[in-house]
């Protein structure tokens, strides 16, 4: 019989038997996957790029056509307004604008210029009678190259932030005319990274993965490659390590996800209870107006602590309630709290409104809207004290929108777009949906006072509301500098976030609505 020792080396020769099996098994076939990966990635790279720049080619001569054809007086302050209309609906486009003496005059971001000014290094012209110019000149943002392409009397330029992002940093692409894929050596115009003739002429034993995408459109190819040895040597530590301890790590992430799923499952099932005890809590901010800081509402949020007395955020039990389909039950239960809370306010006082948020789910349920109705009726709080807010994920459910938002509307609510800017709605759209206000999402109130991209975008939001005639809520004001930013603007606008009070209870609400009452007598 074999000795202790003699079980303990056999035992140890098996297990390191194995792991070197399994290591060469796991390298070759994790070679393969990488690879196979990688070209796929390399397509998809190579197709999105191409596609991107069809579309902005299409976009931005397709603006440039447009703009030409202005029945506006050049550069007025009504072709401006129209002009940031345009640039506002665009995907691809920074700016656009006219030129005079190929100088520009005026433009949607800029105002009409008190000097008109050079695009910068305008090329020749092409065969669609445009000029391409790459510079900084008149748009000196730093780190970024401004392309432009001008026609006739008006000129567009493309925005520099929207740019393909790399699967991997060794990732590389050209862009070419169709003619030069063929040929075995390809001139390619502004890259910094030498590519061998190996790329377009096929290349030899495989050295390079390469995958080249050309417009069905226009003139150009994009080409994506990646050396072999470089896919290979990136992940060489990561597909080592996976060998060594795919085991442990498949038990570890196997153990983690397990555990996952059972603490989702029980803050689901923790959630229902809550609901049936009614132990959630609500917070009212208020909403002010930012001329005056005078108290005209609030905005109704939602609190919870699980039963450890572990605060859930809002973002993680609304999409457990929206995934396991009772978010009504807790749009219910918020409105239960707000008639509670301030039903003999809003009684007495037409001028004071709460905003609640409401789910597309609830929008769906027509038993929502009848549930709605007759709370109001039993609490005698007439429907125009409370608002409606509806995020712009709900409004991509169109009909089911329209159809809510015009009972709403009929029967006195008014409807608001909460987080406005952050995906969904256009110019025409916000006039399909005949909404009363749009609530502009923090994140654009948080770029105020720096280089954001979003800065340039508020002003044509503005814009939109006023033609529309919709009021402006805008949230997560924390600072002087961002109110005064939007007090600047003709229209009123009223004013949302911790520079007039974070979320409290409803009694402290009540001492605060009291003081900005005293203060505006």
């Amino acid at each position: 019989m074999p000795s202790l020792k003699q079980r303990a080396i056999a035992a140890l020769m098996a297990t390191v038997l194995a792991i070197a099996c399994g290591a060469v098994v796991g390298f070759l076939a994790g070679r393969a996957l990488l690879l196979k990966q990688a070209q796929g990635l390399l397509d998809q790279y190579a197709i999105a790029t191409i596609r991107t720049t069809d579309a902005s080619s299409i976009e931005s001569r397709s603006l440039l056509a447009t703009v030409n054809a202005s029945k506006f007086p050049f550069c007025s302050d009504a072709e401006i307004s129209w002009l940031r209309m345009l640039i506002f609906q665009t995907a691809f486009m920074q700016d656009t604008g006219r030129l005079r003496d190929g100088k520009v005059v005026c433009s949607a971001t800029l105002g009409a210029l008190p000097v008109p000014v050079a695009l910068s290094n305008p090329g020749p012209m092409q065969a669609d009678g445009t000029r391409a110019a790459v510079g900084t000149a008149p748009y000196p943002i730093k780190g970024h190259k401004i392309v432009s392409l001008e026609a006739g009397s008006s000129y567009i330029v493309f925005n520099p932030y929207l740019e393909m992002i790399r699967a991997d940093p060794a990732m590389y692409y050209r862009s070419t005319s169709a003619n030069d894929v063929n040929r075995e050596s390809a001139r390619l115009p502004n890259q910094t990274v030498q590519i061998a003739r190996a790329i377009f002429a096929g290349g030899a034993g495989g050295v390079r993965l390469r995958s080249v995408s050309c417009s069905e459109r226009y003139f150009n190819c994009v080409a994506a490659y990646i050396p072999v040895s470089v896919a290979l040597q990136m992940h060489h530590g990561e597909l080592m390590a996976c060998v060594a301890l795919g085991v442990v790590i498949g038990g570890c992430l196997g153990f983690l996800i397990s555990l996952l799923y059972r603490r989702n499952s029980s803050l689901e099932n923790q959630l229902r209870r809550a609901i049936r005890k009614d132990e959630l809590r609500m917070a009212y901010q208020p909403i002010v107006t930012l001329a005056d800081r005078h108290v005209v509402g609030a905005e109704v949020l939602s609190r919870w602590n699980d039963e450890e007395g572990v605060p859930v955020g809002p973002d993680v039990f609304i999409k457990i309630a929206e995934e396991h389909k009772f978010i009504g039950d807790i749009t219910r239960l918020v409105l239960r709290h707000v008639l509670r809370d301030f039903g003999e306010i809003l009684r007495v006082r037409s001028d004071f409104t709460i905003s609640l948020n409401v789910a597309a789910a609830d929008l769906a349920d027509p038993s929502f809207l009848t549930f709605l109705a007759k709370s109001l009726e039993q609490a005698g709080v007439p429907a125009q004290c409370l608002a409606i807010e509806i995020t712009e994920s709900c409004t991509a459910l169109h009909a089911v929108a329209m159809g809510a938002i015009r009972q709403l509307r009929r029967r006195g609510h008014p409807v608001h777009i909460d987080d406005f800017g952050t995906g969904y709605s256009s110019l025409s759209y916000l006039h399909d949906l005949s909404v009363d206000a749009i609530k502009i999402d923090r994140s654009f109130t948080q770029a105020v006072g720096t280089e954001a991209v979003t800065v340039s975008i508020l002003p044509q939001i503005l814009a939109m509301a006023q033609t529309l005639k919709l009021k402006v809520i805008v949230e997560g004001i924390e600072t002087t500098q961002q109110a005064e930013y939007f007090l600047t603007n003709s229209q009123p606008v009223l004013g949302q976030g911790w520079l007039y009070g974070h979320p409290v209870p409803a009694e402290d609400f009540c001492s605060l609505l009291l003081q900005s009452d005293a203060d505006a007598a």
